[in-house]
């Protein structure tokens, strides 16, 4: 995969996401700016989801801790724990927002 590659296709994951959380029916405040999508909760916990174009990666940092993906078979993986990024976005999210959520990929 090429830069102009990993730009298109990460600026499509964060507009995602962007989308997954509008119609995730909590509220929940985001802003992006600049490759880089924060997610800010009531209770004053945020999740920051980054671009990483020199590695090609997609960062994400939690209350709890801090993940790189990387994209493996049209799929962005955790290159530690190997989750699937929806499903550990997911999981994070709900945990944060402590409300029972499921992110759907748009």
């Amino acid at each position: 995969m090429n830069d102009s590659q990993y730009n298109f296709i990460a600026d499509e994951l964060l507009l995602a996401v962007e989308e997954a959380i509008e119609d995730c029916g909590t509220d929940i405040d985001y802003e992006g700016v600049g490759g880089m999508l924060t997610l800010a909760f009531k209770n004053g916990s945020k999740i920051i989801i980054n671009k990483q174009a020199p590695l090609h990666e997609i960062w994400v940092a939690t209350k709890f801790n801090g993940h790189h993906f990387v994209l493996e078979n049209d799929q962005w993986r955790d290159k530690r724990a190997g989750d699937e990024f929806w499903q550990f976005l997911s999981a994070a999210v709900a945990k944060q927002a402590e409300a029972d959520i499921t992110l759907a990929q748009p």
